[in-house]
């Protein structure tokens, strides 16, 4: 007599790469929404992501059921729902990176009385995951991504990246964001290697103008640097003959960090 389990048929499996498709879709609809972008068409998601409107507008309805995604009254634009915002907190009460340096983002500040930056590399930006304003004691932890060729915290986190990392950077595009970006890639290479040289980067009005950074390197427990801190003023606020000696606590500042990760030099 035939077992009646056997005799069922199998559920059909998911196969992984259709799976995998499917995230990539979601991914990239999610990575239309920017701080500048922060409400889109269904047409402008259509263009942006490439996919037929009928496509897209059914991977919005299966995001906003799951609340990935929002519908604002003009019945037509979508948002980030919050969803995403109560997933990125958790996301960052679990990074050991926010837990550790959380005190000591407050102490430099205290110290310098400007704003500082930690930021974590994903591969081509630096994710600012948490920031003080000028106010004392002020934190913020709006996650946002930084360019990392143009910005302190992410040039002493990119100059210390493989080759290939730094030319995945490169052949994404050195957009021009001020008159002193660097948009040349054997110039971005020089900058990268005086990074190196000297252990610290400098932003000068390359991102925002008028705006001056000194960023240094994060290493994690097995020495790979992964993450920056950074320090930044009007430059009329920070001349440069003030980098010296600011760049000495900057770095003191981003080994302590290292040390609480389990770095030992």
């Amino acid at each position: 007599m035939t077992d009646p389990v056997d005799a069922a048929a199998p559920a059909k499996p998911v196969r992984s790469d259709e799976s995998l498709k499917s995230l990539t879709k979601v991914s990239r609809v999610l990575e239309c929404f920017t701080t500048s972008r922060r409400s889109l068409s269904l047409a402008e998601i259509c263009t942006k992501t490439g996919y037929p409107r009928s496509t897209t507008h059914r991977l919005l309805a299966a995001m906003r059921e799951v609340g990935f995604i929002e519908q604002d009254r003009e019945r037509d634009f979508y948002r980030l729902g919050l969803r995403l915002f109560e997933l990125g907190n958790v996301v960052l009460a679990n990074l050991e990176l926010h837990r550790e340096g959380r005190a000591i983002v407050d102490a430099l500040h205290r110290l310098t009385g400007k704003p500082v930056h930690l930021a974590v590399f994903d591969g081509l930006n630096a994710v600012v995951i948490q920031r003080t304003e000028t106010e004392p004691m002020l934190s913020n932890t709006m996650v946002e991504n930084s360019p990392a060729y143009c910005t302190s915290v992410g040039k002493a986190i990119l100059a210390f990246q493989p080759p290939e990392i730094v030319q995945r950077v490169i052949n994404a595009g050195l957009q021009r964001f001020t008159e002193t970006t660097i948009t040349d890639a054997v110039a971005l290479e020089a900058e990268l290697e005086t990074v190196r040289q000297r252990g610290f980067a400098i932003d000068n009005g390359e991102h925002q103008p008028g705006l001056r950074c000194v960023g240094a390197p994060i290493r994690d427990q097995s020495g790979a640097i992964f993450a920056g801190i950074s320090v930044s003023a009007p430059a009329w606020q920070l001349p440069m003959t003030e980098v010296d000696e600011l760049n000495k606590v900057v770095i003191y500042h981003a080994n302590l960090i290292s040390q609480r990760l389990g770095y030992i030099r």
